[in-house]
């Protein structure tokens, strides 16, 4: 049976670790015929290509630093430029560093605004220019949160601009769906990742027990798994999830609005 990316080139933002790297390894394993990953570490990402290239997918890693918007439009092209053409783009990168209302400096700020959002803004808007040149149709997945429905108070700029990004997801969706261009978001909720254990010891004094006292804190009894959450992301960009567009689906065992 063909996999559900079968033939199709990828672009992972933040596809080098965690739930980017997750997405990517998941692509490949459903036919991808390129898969194209972003990230800050070159050690790291050649690390992420080679593993892409052991499951039988051509990989390319492009260096890129997305508080540099311009550095986010580049990938866009590179991956062009190495495939010929780029059909699913999965948005995967975050920045997580705290702030609250009463702490937030301005460069705090700017730097979750133009990685949490001005760089996979533009990253869509690129992919979109390409895919409609091209006339075809394309998936977009923007990785966005679950605190964007408000969140911690310690996560003010990280909420302001994921929400954003919540809702520049339904604007493209809406703007071109008659392109044929599906774009969906997924809130993901606390998440078990190499990323998330660093925050958790920066910011929070967590030790090195720190998963399986935040999975005995949570009604299913674990964190959200990245395995889980790519495989759900990859449905997204498949055709297998049809026409569905403009949908930023809440990915968590928390129900927003619920109350005990």
């Amino acid at each position: 049976m063909a996999g559900q990316l079968q033939d199709r080139i990828v672009l992972v933002s933040g596809g080098t670790q965690g739930l980017g790297a997750g997405i990517a390894r998941r692509s490949a394993e459903e036919g991808a015929a390129g898969v194209v990953i972003t990230g800050r570490n070159a050690a790291a990402g050649e690390k992420a290509r080679a593993e892409l290239e052991e499951l039988g997918t051509r990989a390319l890693f492009v260096p890129t630093d997305l508080a540099d918007v311009e550095q986010a439009r580049a990938s866009v092209h590179a991956a062009i430029r190495e495939f010929g053409r780029l059909d699913c783009v999965a948005n995967a990168a975050g920045l997580t560093t705290r702030g609250t209302f009463l702490d937030t400096e301005p460069d705090l700020f700017d730097a979750h605004i133009a990685v949490n959002l001005k760089s996979p803004f533009f990253i869509m808007a690129e992919a979109i220019r390409h895919l409609v040149d091209r006339k075809s149709p394309g998936t977009i997945v923007n990785v966005i949160s679950i605190a964007e429905h408000g969140g911690q108070s310690y996560l003010a700029p990280y909420v302001a601009a994921k929400a954003g990004l919540a809702g520049a997801t339904r604007n493209a969706a809406h703007a071109h769906r008659w392109d044929r261009i599906r774009i969906n978001g997924l809130n993901i909720g606390w998440t078990a990742t190499e990323g998330e254990a660093a925050t958790q010891k920066k910011f929070h004094g967590a030790e090195q027990d720190w998963l399986e006292k935040a999975s005995a804190k949570v009604p299913m009894g674990k964190l959200g798994q990245v395995d889980e959450i790519a495989e759900f992301a990859v449905f997204l960009l498949s055709e297998r999830s049809g026409v569905v567009t403009g949908s930023v689906i809440d990915w968590d065992q928390n129900v927003i609005g619920g109350s005990e």
